[in-house]
């Protein structure tokens, strides 16, 4: 090989031959979180390892994605056909079913810092060996750990001078590790830095593009061409659509914005876009559902009511597609110095489309969003910082949360039982970061209730036995039912501002265990206009807005379609509503009842292959379905 030139291979199983002959047979490999995984390249290593026991294999990674597994020939049904579009043609983590199972090979260990949200709850493995890192502080825990290999999936463009070498969706922990790798390969130990290149990943700029010279091994191997996971667009609730509007008030003209994935991030784009394009509606909407009214203040001391004209930067963890949509409405427009960037991300993960769209967009376009370690998007201190001080002016850093105390506690990671659901991630950075920055704010979104086992639970607790951010670090907390500004207030105000916003069918218990606990004085009351916090109420106060065609489910559309939108709330239903002895009488006495065919569930019947359905057992299901679809 070339001095500074990297090898090449054109298949996974000839670059793992090299790597094991000049690394031996101990293996501490990193992957990135995501799509940024190279699942071909990573799987060859396990399965070298799973074949001989002598070597020893870790594996530190975050955010390993994989085909769900459907319990029960219902739910296949209905996700495997997901899956496909979902996945595509990715291949699957060849040690996530033994990871879940326990059935790991002793040679073998796997180290998460972030899990997919709720997939390892029951893999007692899983749980022992999760390892709780801030994700700013990945790169010199993994190098702490002995990492020796570096697997990253990359995109690649050969020109005359030579290759160029994008991170594409994942410099986050990669840029951070690789000069310190460098120390240990001066010291004379054998490192293994590798690139798998896939066609589909977008070339991003930034601190993304490393040289050729930066890997010691590529692998270009056109079978292993594969589609980015892309998580489709999911149905925005009620609530996600009410905490949306609240937080639209709060984000200052001319100032930086974190958002996330998934339905809370999709709301408050499209509250955004209705604050900057219809702003007047906007300003109704508000008034209509009481928000406006009830926390006028807040929306005075912390936002703002008028278009974006100076527009929005933004400086994420995570790049979603939320931004397009941002920047295409005139919104993320704010250009800072000295790149002209309109957004810094560290990684990037969305739909199909979205990848698509950033792969066709000019170099100058994809240029304004520039993709960057997570010491820099998540981090303030370190070289530089004055710079980031100024660009993230009136930062406003929004992440959801489980559950939100009393007191102000964050509950976003684990559960009380020591079981973790997810990973810290880069929530506690952010946070911080909104306490260190002048005039920056962090906002928590929870919703109010969840249903747990057929029952109602209230997501604000007075205690919880987990917490993610301390309360001291309090700060905004938003639900559906408005506003909370916890920031620097005494725990007697903090109680009362929580109670504001808690579903009021909650609040006499949560009142009198805080009074109780010496929190709040016994003749406190909470104010009437805080006592009608309930569904109904958020309901009515949209519906002559949705009848006009505003606040729809699904505003941004899906790549799934209706049907299984609808099948899948069902069946979870079900699920919910069968874990229990007085659920499951529940649903048999619905199942006795007589009941008509209804024309409307024809489609999701099909979809499910029981519109005609063949034997006993079909005929039970079709008839357990259309009882689902019957309490719509």
């Amino acid at each position: 090989m070339d001095a500074g030139k990297p090898q090449i291979f054109s298949d996974v199983q000839s670059c793992v031959d090299q790597a094991l002959s000049r690394i031996g047979k101990r293996i501490v490999l990193c992957a990135p979180i995501g799509v940024g995984k190279p699942v071909a390249l990573a799987n060859e290593f396990y399965r070298r390892a799973a074949a001989d026991p002598s070597i020893n294999l870790s594996i530190l990674t975050g955010l390993t994605l994989h085909r769900p597994r459907a319990h029960g020939e219902l739910e296949r049904r209905l996700v495997e056909p997901m899956a496909t579009r979902v996945f595509g043609d990715q291949p699957d983590p060849a040690w996530v079913a033994p990871l879940m199972a326990g059935a790991l090979p002793a040679n073998i260990e796997i180290h998460e810092f972030f899990m997919e949200p709720g997939a390892y709850l029951s893999s007692p493995l899983a749980q022992q060996s999760y390892a709780s890192i801030n994700y700013t502080q990945v790169a010199r825990a993994v190098f702490a750990a002995g990492a020796n290999v570096i697997v990253q999936q990359v995109a690649r463009r050969v020109t005359p001078d030579g290759g160029n070498i994008s991170l594409g969706s994942n410099p986050d922990v990669t840029v951070d590790l690789l000069p310190l790798l460098e120390s240990r390969r001066r010291a004379g130990e054998a490192i293994a830095i590798i690139g798998q290149v896939n066609d589909r990943m977008p070339f991003m700029f930034g601190d993304a593009i490393v040289p050729e010279s930066a890997f010691d091994f590529i692998v270009d191997d056109p079978r292993d061409y594969h589609e980015l996971f892309s998580p489709p667009n999911l149905p925005i609730s009620t609530a996600d659509h009410m905490i949306a509007l609240s937080a639209s008030m709060l984000v200052r003209d001319g100032g930086t914005l974190q958002i996330g994935i998934g339905e809370l991030g999709d709301a408050i784009v499209y509250a955004l876009m209705l604050r900057h394009q219809r702003n007047a509606l906007w300003r109704r909407v508000l008034d209509d559902t009481g928000i406006g009214r009830l926390f006028a203040a807040e929306r005075a001391a912390i936002g703002g009511d008028a278009p974006f004209e100076q527009g929005l930067y933004a400086v994420t963890e995570m790049f979603v597609d939320g931004f397009l949509d941002l920047y295409r409405a005139g919104i993320l427009k704010r250009r800072v110095q000295p790149d002209g960037a309109l957004l810094h991300g560290a990684f990037l993960l969305g739909p199909r489309a979205f990848y698509e769209e950033l792969r066709a967009m000019p170099d100058a376009e994809r240029a304004l969003f520039l993709m960057m370690p997570v010491s820099f998007t998540n981090e303030l201190a370190g070289p530089g910082w004055e710079l980031k001080v100024e660009q993230r002016r009136h930062a406003r850093f929004i992440n959801s949360a489980m559950m939100v105390t009393l007191g102000g506690a964050i509950v976003s990671d684990g559960l009380a039982d020591g079981r973790v659901v997810s990973g810290v991630g880069g929530q506690y950075n952010f946070v911080a970061q909104a306490q260190a920055l002048p005039g920056g704010r962090s906002l928590i979104a929870v919703r109010s209730t969840r249903g747990s086992g057929g029952l109602l639970e209230s997501n604000i607790r007075f205690s919880y036995g987990h917490v993610t951010i301390p309360r001291h670090l309090r700060d905004i907390c938003l639900t559906e039912y408005g506003v909370a500004d916890l920031r620097w207030k005494s725990d007697a105000e903090v109680a009362a501002a929580m109670l504001d916003i808690t579903d009021s069918r909650f609040q006499p218990a949560l009142l009198a265990e805080t009074q109780r606990a010496g929190k709040l004085p016994v003749s406190y009351r909470i104010h009437d206009r805080h006592r009608n916090n309930l569904p109904g109420m958020l309901e009515r106060a949209l519906a002559p807005h949705r009848a006009a065609g505003l606040f729809g489910e699904l505003p941004f559309g899906s790549d799934l379609t209706m049907e299984e939108i609808t099948l899948g709330r069902q069946l979870r239903w079900l699920k919910a509503n069968t874990g229990s002895w007085s659920g499951r009488f529940s649903l048999l006495a619905q199942l006795l009842r007589p009941r008509s065919r209804n024309p409307a569930h024809a489609p999701m019947l099909a979809r499910m292959g029981i519109a005609t359905p063949h034997g006993l057992r079909e005929r039970f299901w079709r008839r357990l379905v259309a009882t689902a679809l019957a309490r719509r």
